[in-house]
């Protein structure tokens, strides 16, 4: 086995894998359309919608960033996850974009987007949509990958012992992909639907035990304690926190609302609902599970601050706690719990990001339609390049600062934009292709703006201590929404023919 996972942790593993493969590829025969492959026939009751959203929006990546949370800012780390739960919350019991959205039977946004702004904003909107998604996904085989790795008593990065321990991490990453991208690219939604309810239930049970086991073994008093001590006032106080404060707290409001609305592998689940209503209350009975997947990862990392103190390396000082805390068995369930969750994760982000590829950059471009075993056909191809693309980028990618601000960061350059024009779409009668346009491209080049200057060693430090990322993200939604009113009302309204 790899590193301290006993035969009984692998079996457990084992015993899972099999069990997911077989009910992802179970239902594949079911997929006669591509209609079924994206949106499983829009046939989503409101249980399995909530089965199905909560474990796509938890993944390793989402564990290892809500540990840093809270290995870093204490218990005010979790306000990212109170703040996506109102959104999903106040969308769900009004409605607010959803339920037109729904109504309107399109496939994905750009598609809607066509109808009021025109091909050309549809196109381009589906170009930063997977610009956007898929840079903001690049990073989750590697985090996976070495978490993994971490809990298995395994770190990577060793340099002896052959060819296969020095790439380990690589290995791994590999299999977690080529696992996904069987079932996905076989079964489509209805595939990731059915494997998402197995995968909810093991990473239910997984995430209770480790927690029992965490607040059992170190103390609720302990965690409070470190928190203090280490933190401060800042550690319950998002906005005394010095990493944290105002902007941090605007940018993250400003980011779930918009990710509520507009995050594809969340909105497909409204449009892969039965109607609106139901889509709605998928929205509303998920909304606290938002505050839970903040919460438990967090208490891990608090206590991993409590176990090694403020000095370790915040991403990997999770996992290194668990690693020597997990008992045999549960270290088996944990491991099969993330994998789930990892699975549920990729399989539904790289669906979003094939959907968006192939209906509003293939197809608009087309004269003829393709029939719809063509059509099948070239979205597991592009599911297909989707992991490749992954797998490279995953490799080479140097992430620098927290994983949640990198994210944050990623979705914003197309969050920003595609948020304003969905409520533009819905709610503003003066909303034209020339407001769209100017938000679309104010909204993306802003982060890719910070990314670059980032990445730069002349202008790191710039980026970073000057602008950082909070107010650079905050400008990309305010001057996307500027854009969209400014662009609007420049262009000239047409003339009426005289009588």
């Amino acid at each position: 086995m790899i590193g301290g996972l006993s035969w009984i942790d692998g079996g457990l593993i084992g015993l899972y894998l099999v069990g997911a493969m077989a009910a992802g590829l179970a239902v594949r025969r079911y997929v006669g359309s591509v209609d079924h492959f994206l949106l499983a026939g829009r046939e989503m009751d409101v249980y399995l919608g909530v089965a199905s959203l909560a474990a796509t929006e938890f993944g390793i990546v989402t564990c290892m960033y809500t540990a840093q949370n809270g290995y870093r800012y204490g218990f005010a780390g979790a306000t990212p996850g109170i703040l996506n739960a109102l959104a999903f919350l106040i969308v769900g019991l009004t409605g607010f974009c959803i339920e037109p959205l729904r109504r309107s039977g399109v496939t994905t946004l750009p598609e809607l987007f066509e109808r009021r702004f025109g091909r050309r904003v549809r196109v381009t909107a589906g170009v930063v949509i997977v610009l956007g998604g898929l840079l903001n996904m690049g990073v989750f085989l590697r985090t996976g990958g070495e978490f993994l790795l971490a809990v298995a008593g395994a770190p990577a990065g060793a340099a002896t012992g052959g060819w296969l321990q020095a790439h380990r991490l690589e290995l791994v990453m590999t299999a977690l992909l080529l696992l996904v991208l069987v079932y996905t690219i076989l079964g489509g939604m209805l595939s990731v639907l059915v494997t998402d309810f197995l995968q909810f239930v093991v990473m239910s049970a997984g995430l209770v035990a480790v927690t029992v086991l965490v607040l059992t073994e170190i103390g609720w008093a302990r965690l409070v304690e470190a928190v203090a001590t280490h933190r401060g006032a800042g550690g319950f106080d998002p906005f005394v926190n010095a990493g944290m404060g105002v902007p941090y707290v605007l940018f993250n409001a400003c980011l779930n609302l918009a990710a509520v609305l507009t995050w594809m592998a969340v909105i497909q689940r409204v449009l892969a609902a039965r109607d609106a209503r139901t889509g709605r209350r998928i929205y509303t009975r998920t909304s606290f599970f938002f505050v839970v997947r903040f919460l438990i990862p967090g208490l891990w990392g608090i206590a991993a601050l409590a176990t090694f103190g403020p000095d370790a390396d915040s991403l990997q000082a999770m996992p290194r706690l668990l690693a020597g805390l997990l008992p045999v068995g549960l270290a088996g369930l944990l491991v099969a719990a993330m994998l789930a969750a990892d699975m549920s994760t990729d399989s539904s982000y790289m669906l979003s990001w094939a959907s968006v590829i192939y209906n509003d950059i293939i197809v608009p471009l087309r004269r003829r339609a393709w029939s719809e075993a063509r059509g099948i056909a070239i979205n597991r191809l592009i599911v297909g390049g989707i992991g490749a693309f992954l797998l490279v980028y995953g490799l080479w990618y140097p992430l620098r600062g927290d994983l949640w601000t990198y994210l944050g960061v990623t979705g914003t350059i197309y969050l920003a934009s595609m948020s304003v024009l969905l409520v533009a779409c819905c709610y503003w009668p003066r909303a034209n292709n020339w407001g769209a346009a100017a938000a679309i491209a104010v909204g993306a080049l802003v982060p890719v703006a910070y990314l670059v200057l980032e990445q730069l060693p002349a202008t790191a430090a710039f980026a970073r201590d000057q602008v950082g990322p909070y107010w650079s993200g905050l400008a990309a939604y305010a001057g996307a929404a500027a854009a969209m009113v400014v662009g609007s009302l420049l262009k000239p309204g047409r003339k009426e023919a005289a009588p």
